[in-house]
C-alpha cells in the first residue's frame, strides 16, 4: 500500500486549532468579543429613522447578523455604527444593481478557485502515475480557504450581509410560498456569510479530508489473489477492486454466476468484515505480493503461509482526523454550533431528526418484511447480509453480464470514446440535438483514479468534470453503469449552471437531490445500450418500486450508522481510533440487529460499515436514502410526460429549500410513502 505521509501533517493542524482556544490574539478573541445589545439597538433606531420606517425588518436582521460577526479588530462600536450607517441600501433598484455586482465578483472567485482546485487535485483523481509528496500536500492546498477571511478583512462580507441578511430554515420554509426568484437569490447570498472561520481552519478540514479521500482511493484489493479453503481462486488474476464500491458491484453482479456466485459473494463479505474490523492484513491492501483467504485470513507465499500485521486502525484515524478539523471550527458557528447540524440542517436543509424520523419509519415498515420474503423466495435460500444489495428487482439481473461487458469495452475503450457519444444518450433521453450537443461540450470525460466522481464547475465557460475509472481492455459494464450515474450529476451541474436566471440559485437544493437525478439516469443505463428488457408497463413498474424500497432501505442504515458515529465521537471527544473502531462495530450490529436481523434472520453483522463515505464525506451518505425516494417520487409523476423537458423545468428551480423544490416539482413534500405504495401494489404483481 502506498506510504501515508499526511497524518502527521493533518496532526500537526489539528493541534493547532486545538490550542487556538488558549491563543487570544488568534482564536479566544473570536468567542469574548460582542458587539453590545444596546449598540445594536442604538443602530437600528438610527437606520430606521434615516429610511423613514421603511424596510424595518431587513434592516434588523442585516444590522443584527453584522453584530455578530463583527469582530474586535473590524473596528470600534463607532466603526460598527458607521458602517451601518453608511452602507445600508435601501432603494431597491440600487440593490438590484448592487447584488449583479456582487454575483459577478463571486462567481469569478468560486469559478476560478474551484478550476484551480481540480487542477491542483488531478494527480490524486487522475491516473496520472504514483502519487508523491508533491502531489498530495499540493493536492490537499485549499484554494478558497482565504476567500470569507478576505472578504471580512475589506469589510465586503459585511456590506453583503447588512443588504442581503440571512434566513433559517424555518423562516425560508415559512416564507417560500411569497418570495420571488429575486427573494430567493437574495436570500442565497445572504447565505454565504452567516458564520466565520479562519482560514487555516478551513485548510485544516481540506487536508484532513483530501488525505482520507487519497486513503481510499488507493485501497484496492486483488482479488485474482484471494483464495478459498482448498487454494482455488474464483475471480479474474488482473481483477483489481476498490472498497466499497466495486467490491459491492462486484458482490451484486454475482447474483447471475449460478455456478460460483454465492461462493464469491461470501468471499467478499469476508473482505468487507476485515475492512470494517480492521483485521484485514496490511500487505493485502492495494498489493498483490501474497494470496489472502478471507475466510481464515491467512496469507501464502508460493503455497507457504507468510505472516503479515494488520492494518493498524488507519480506517478509524482518518474518520478521527476529519472530526478533529471539522469540529473545531463549531465555535465559530453560533447559528449551528456542531458538524452534524451543519451538515443536515445548513446543507441538506433538512434536520437530522428529520431525516432520522424519515428513515426508520420506513425501515421499520411491514413493507420492508414482506420484501425480505419476496427476494428470499426469488434466490430459493435464506437471506444473508449481504442480500441488502440484491439487484433481482431489475431488468439487467436477467442479462448475460460478460455480454453486456463485451457491448460497453467494444463501444467504450477509452474515456474520450464516453464523451463522444454523450450527445447521443442526452438525444436518446429527449434533448434536441442542438441542446444536446451544447450540454455535451460543457462536459470533459477523464480517467479516475478511483471509483469515478462528478466535479461541477462553479462559473460560466468552465466544464463540468465526469471522471470514469476504465481498465486497458475497455469499459466493462459495471464502469458503464457509474458512468451514466455520474453523467447525470454532470447535466445536472451543467443545465443548473448556464441556463439558471441567477447564479446564486445555480445548483439543486441538496446533494439528494443530485444524486436522484443521477439515479434516474442510472435507471437508463440498459436502454442507452439498446438492450433493455421489454417488460410490460406494469410489471415494469412493480419491478421499479421494489427496487427503489429495497435500495433506500439498505442505504438508510447505513446512513444512520455515520450519523450515530458522529454523534458518538461528539460525546466521547478523547477516543482514539481502536475505541473508535468498537463504537463504530457496535453501533453498525445495533442498527443491524434492531433493523435488519427481523428480516434476515441473522444478527451481530457489522457490514453496515462497510461504506468508505464514512471515511472521505463525513455525514454524506443520508443524501442518498433521500434521494432515492426523491427518485420514485419523480419518476412516478413524469411516467407519462417527456423526461428531458420535465427534468429541465425541474432543474432550473434552482437551489431553493428542499421541500419547496420538491411541491413546485410533483407537487408534494419528501416522503417515504410513495415507495411503499408502489411496493404494496408491486407485492401483488412479482412473485
Amino acid at each position: 500500500m502506498k506510504r501515508i505521509v499526511f497524518p502527521l501533517i493533518v496532526l500537526a493542524m489539528v493541534a493547532f486549532v486545538s490550542c487556538k482556544d488558549s491563543n487570544k490574539e488568534n482564536g479566544a478573541v473570536v468567542a469574548e468579543f460582542r458587539i453590545p445589545q444596546n449598540d445594536i439597538e442604538r443602530t437600528v433606531r438610527s437606520l430606521k429613522e434615516f429610511c423613514n420606517g421603511q424596510e424595518s425588518d431587513r434592516i434588523e436582521k442585516g444590522v443584527s447578523q453584522v453584530a455578530a460577526l463583527w469582530q474586535e479588530q473590524d473596528g470600534s462600536l463607532d466603526d460598527f455604527y458607521d458602517f451601518c450607517m453608511t452602507n445600508f441600501v435601501l432603494d431597491s433598484a440600487k440593490r438590484f444593481e448592487t447584488y449583479k455586482k456582487i454575483e459577478r465578483d463571486l462567481e469569478i472567485l468560486y469559478g476560478y478557485g474551484n478550476t484551480m482546485t481540480i487542477k491542483l487535485m488531478e494527480p490524486l483523481h487522475l491516473d496520472m502515475g504514483e502519487v508523491d509528496f508533491v502531489d498530495e500536500a499540493m493536492g490537499a492546498y485549499s484554494t478558497t480557504a482565504h476567500i470569507a477571511d478576505d472578504l471580512f478583512a475589506n469589510k465586503m462580507a459585511f456590506y453583503i450581509v447588512l443588504n442581503f441578511p440571512s434566513y433559517s430554515l424555518a423562516e425560508k420554509n415559512a416564507l417560500c410560498d411569497k418570495w420571488t426568484r429575486q427573494d430567493w437569490a437574495y436570500a442565497r447570498l445572504g447565505d454565504k456569510f452567516t458564520s466565520r472561520i479562519p482560514a487555516e481552519y478551513e485548510q485544516a478540514a481540506n487536508v484532513a479530508m483530501t488525505n482520507a479521500d487519497n486513503y481510499i482511493s488507493s485501497y484496492n484489493i486483488y482479488m485474482g489473489n484471494l483464495v478459498d479453503n482448498n487454494g482455488q481462486t474464483l475471480f479474474p488474476k488482473d481483477m483489481k477492486l476498490i472498497s466499497h464500491w466495486n467490491l459491492r458491484d462486484e458482490l451484486k453482479s454475482d447474483y447471475s454466476d449460478s455456478e460460483h456466485g454465492l461462493e464469491k459473494q461470501q468471499m467478499i463479505y469476508d473482505v468487507m468484515l476485515h475492512i470494517v474490523n480492521q483485521d484485514i492484513p496490511q500487505d493485502v491492501i492495494n498489493s498483490d505480493k501474497y494470496q489472502w483467504n478471507p475466510r481464515t485470513n491467512k496469507l501464502y507465499k508460493d503455497g507457504a503461509e507468510v505472516s503479515s500485521p494488520a492494518e493498524p486502525f488507519t480506517r478509524y484515524e482518518h474518520i478521527l482526523y476529519n472530526f478533529k478539523a471539522l469540529s473545531a471550527m463549531d465555535k465559530f458557528n453560533s447559528v449551528y454550533p456542531t458538524y452534524i447540524e451543519r451538515a443536515f440542517d445548513e446543507t441538506m436543509e433538512l434536520t437530522q431528526d428529520e431525516v432520522e424520523k424519515l428513515f426508520i419509519d420506513f425501515i421499520s415498515a411491514p413493507e420492508i418484511a414482506q420484501v425480505g420474503q419476496l427476494v428470499s423466495s426469488r434466490l430459493g435460500r435464506p437471506l444473508q447480509p449481504y442480500d441488502i444489495w440484491y439487484n433481482g428487482f431489475t431488468a439487467r439481473n436477467d442479462m448475460n453480464e460478460a455480454e453486456l461487458d463485451r457491448i460497453t469495452r467494444q463501444r467504450y475503450p477509452n474515456p474520450s470514446a464516453f464523451g463522444r457519444d454523450i450527445p447521443r444518450i442526452l438525444n436518446d433521453l429527449g434533448w434536441s440535438r442542438e441542446k444536446a450537443n451544447s450540454i455535451a461540450a460543457k462536459i470533459s470525460v477523464d480517467p479516475a483514479r478511483g471509483a469515478g466522481h462528478a466535479w461541477g464547475s462553479e462559473m460560466k465557460g468552465d466544464v463540468a468534470h465526469l471522471r470514469t475509472r476504465i481498465a486497458k481492455s475497455g469499459m466493462d459494464y459495471k464502469g458503464y453503469n457509474i458512468a451514466v450515474h455520474e453523467l447525470g450529476h454532470c447535466v445536472e451541474q451543467t443545465i443548473t449552471l448556464y441556463d439558471i436566471d441567477y447564479y446564486m440559485l445555480k445548483g439543486i437544493p441538496n446533494t439528494a437531490f443530485t444524486e436522484a437525478v443521477a439515479f434516474m439516469f442510472q435507471g437508463c443505463d440498459l436502454k442507452l445500450l439498446g438492450q433493455a428488457k421489454g417488460d410490460t408497463s406494469e410489471e415494469k413498474e412493480a419491478m421499479a418500486a421494489l427496487e427503489n424500497c429495497w435500495s433506500a432501505y439498505e442505504i438508510m442504515g447505513v446512513s444512520l450508522v455515520d450519523l450515530y458515529t458522529w454523534r458518538w465521537m461528539y460525546e466521547n471527544q478523547d477516543a482514539n481510533a481502536q475505541e473508535l473502531r468498537d463504537a463504530v462495530v457496535s453501533i453498525a450490529k445495533d442498527v443491524w440487529n434492531k433493523y435488519y436481523a427481523p428480516v434476515f434472520g441473522v444478527k451481530d453483522s457489522p457490514i453496515l460499515a462497510i461504506y468508505s463515505h464514512m471515511i472521505d464525506s463525513p455525514l454524506y451518505l443520508a443524501n442518498y436514502p433521500v434521494g432515492h425516494l426523491i427518485d420514485y417520487q419523480i419518476e412516478t409523476y413524469m411516467a407519462d410526460k417527456p423526461f428531458s423537458e420535465e427534468l429541465t423545468r425541474m432543474l432550473l428551480q434552482g437551489s431553493i429549500t428542499p421541500q419547496a423544490w420538491m411541491k413546485g416539482a410533483v407537487g408534494s413534500e419528501i416522503s417515504g410513502e410513495p415507495t411503499l405504495a408502489g411496493v404494496r401494489k408491486a407485492l401483488t404483481i412479482v412473485k
